[in-house]
């Protein structure tokens, strides 16, 4: 089996100046009322705030723009329900080439308008994996373009690592930070972040219990697949990188699950609370408290907002 490369601290620092001119340094908020609660300090990563609404901006615009230019010249292409389509999208349109995005046919209207938005070239397909990766391999082969994997690459996870830097940067010493997970870029960039720019800080990772594979996995020692999940936060239903697993299995310290109905009631929560709209899949680590999974008691704890884009269609 191969080496794999895992994302140096000088590493980490070059993505970071790389995406500088391109995304927002997003603001950490608290809440007075949840630090009463909990009797802890809570702060809050607003990556809702972020280009597109969610911290898959870091992880794309550096994907794109590490690109040399005969690798760039054909466009770049991927898969994905929303955020990273997003996110590949704009990359792509500020560096001036083509993102052919490839979209199961039950995305989020909200989103499909925003990759259009962006000048996207979409390819619907069925809602599996599979279909989606194969998908993706027909418009590779037709375009030549360059494959930005949503979560499975070295420069996603770099870029996604300088979520939680700027975090610990902003807000040192904290002795928690919590983070969702789906394929694992944001969770493995989050564990690295704090190994290189933390105090001893540790990497707790939030599944809902209906698309609990990374928990399994975890457990296990090994990759288990995720089959026919179930969770309204959409964005955490693709199965573990390899890459991705390689950083997570030695650098986080646990991965809890939490309830729909928790999901639910902490997404509530944070927007009538906090006032700030934030999607399902931001909810969980939250969610995480509210069930008594994470022990958060007289500690400073970091919570990574992965995203805000929510298809109002749904609630209205």
């Amino acid at each position: 089996m191969p080496t794999i490369k895992i994302p140096s601290k000088k590493e980490v620092v070059e993505a970071h100046n790389r995406i500088k001119p391109y995304i927002h340094h997003t603001q950490v908020l608290t809440s007075e009322t949840f630090n009463r609660q909990f009797s802890t300090r809570f702060f809050f990563k607003c990556e809702n705030f972020q280009k597109v609404g969610a911290f898959k901006s870091r992880g794309a615009v550096n994907a794109v723009f590490s690109l040399s230019e005969s690798e760039a010249e054909k466009g770049v292409a991927t898969h994905s329900s929303g955020n990273h389509a997003q996110a590949v999208a704009r990359a792509a349109a500020l560096r001036g080439i083509k993102a052919y995005i490839v979209m199961p046919d039950n995305a989020p209207s909200v989103k499909v308008d925003a990759v259009k938005g962006y000048g996207g070239i979409i390819t619907f397909c069925k809602p599996t994996l599979q279909a989606r990766e194969t998908s993706l391999n027909e418009v590779v082969k037709k375009t030549g373009a360059c494959e930005i994997h949503p979560y499975d690459r070295f420069e996603i996870v770099c870029g996604q690592a300088t979520a939680a830097k700027e975090l610990l940067e902003d807000i040192p010493n904290l002795d928690i930070i919590l983070a969702p997970v789906g394929g694992g870029g944001l969770l493995a960039g989050t564990a690295l972040a704090a190994r290189y720019f933390g105090n001893q800080t540790k990497v707790i990772a939030c599944e809902p219990a209906g698309a609990d594979d990374a928990f399994r996995s975890f457990k296990a020692g090994r990759i288990v697949p995720s089959e026919n999940p179930q969770t309204i936060a959409d964005g955490l239903l693709t199965s573990l990188g390899v890459l991705n697993f390689e950083i997570i299995k030695n650098e986080v310290a646990d991965i809890v699950t939490v309830s729909e109905k928790s999901i639910k009631q902490a997404m509530k929560l944070i927007w009538e609370r906090m006032k700030i709209i934030i999607e399902p899949s931001s909810a969980v680590p939250f969610a995480a408290v509210l069930e008594n999974k994470v022990d958060v008691e007289n500690k400073k704890v970091g919570i990574i907002i992965s995203g805000g884009n929510v298809d109002l269609k749904a609630f209205l």
